[in-house]
């Protein structure tokens, strides 16, 4: 029997039967009535002139010939489904842009960039990963990265996504704050560390104090953690630009006195220089590099 577009359906209804041994719940799985699940089997049992179930009072039950047929039938939409799932998968994996980068800058710059690409591209789906590790790009791993660097990796390129500042940062309700007029009061103040590359020293010295006694009081990981311990009033903060934005915009934190010093390290795009982005990836990137800097 060559089969027809009819008979893809009547083998879909017979194999559901099969399964269940029950016209009803087959109805039921394939949104369909039991009398519809009935004449499709009948219909399949006179193109093949076999009996595939055997009727009884109690049910049906399955036939030698009918074993057969729902042992074929289960393995070829099984192998079916097998490859739909992965056509489907496929079509996610096109429209999908895993990208690697600091818990910080996700949290306090990305995050609230992504419901304006949202709405330019309902298309893409977005996978983020701030492992603190250096990602590696292998197949199967992230499309690209946001580093915060000097620019330069090995196997990979880099394009200048934008550039950072440090200053000091508290609590508006720190004590005797009013009293803090320079840099050199900042200076007598606990400090709040994180383990960036450029720290205390380094801004003090830009900032023209020199042999002050600091008080590192507190040092935390992630820069995030060092931003929260100072809206709580643990002490001052030094911030990056970039990260501390939403913190200021709120009225969390406040600027202390003080210059504003570039940092030495700034944010790249990165992706493998071996493979070209995917459509999705670049078209991620490119928005990210068309945004005001």
């Amino acid at each position: 029997m060559a089969l027809r577009s009819d008979s893809l359906s009547a083998l879909a209804a017979f194999e559901s039967a099969a399964r269940h041994q029950n016209f009803a719940h087959a109805a039921d799985e394939l949104h369909l009535t039991a009398s519809a699940v009935s004449h499709h089997v009948r219909k399949l049992e006179s193109r093949l002139g076999v009996t595939l179930f055997t009727r009884h009072a109690r049910g049906v039950s399955l036939t030698a010939e009918g074993r057969q047929l729902a042992d074929a039938a289960g393995s070829a939409l099984a192998d079916m489904e097998s490859v739909l799932r992965g056509l489907r998968h496929a079509k996610d994996e096109r429209e999908r842009v895993r990208i690697t980068t600091l818990h910080s800058l996700v949290y306090t710059w990305l995050l609230p960039l992504l419901p304006r690409f949202a709405a330019l591209h309902p298309e893409i789906h977005i996978s983020v990963d701030t492992e603190i590790a250096l990602a590696r790009f292998d197949d199967g791993g992230p499309d690209l990265g946001i580093r915060h660097g000097p620019g330069q990796w090995p196997g990979l390129s880099a394009q200048h996504l934008m550039d950072d500042a440090l200053f000091p940062v508290t609590s508006p309700r720190y004590p005797n704050l009013d009293a803090v007029k320079t840099a050199a009061d900042v200076a007598r103040l606990p400090l709040i560390a994180d383990r960036a590359r450029q720290g205390w020293q380094d801004w003090f010295r830009a900032a023209g104090v020199h042999g002050a006694r600091l008080d590192e009081r507190y040092t935390f990981g992630d820069t995030t953690d060092a931003l929260k311990a100072a809206a709580v009033g643990l002490g001052v903060a030094l911030a990056r630009e970039r990260i501390v934005a939403p913190y200021l915009s709120d009225g969390e934190l406040v600027r202390l006195p003080g210059p504003s010093v570039p940092t030495r390290w700034n944010y790249y795009i990165v992706h493998p220089t071996h493979r070209r982005l995917r459509p999705a990836a670049k078209i991620f990137a490119d928005w990210l590099l068309s945004l005001p800097r």
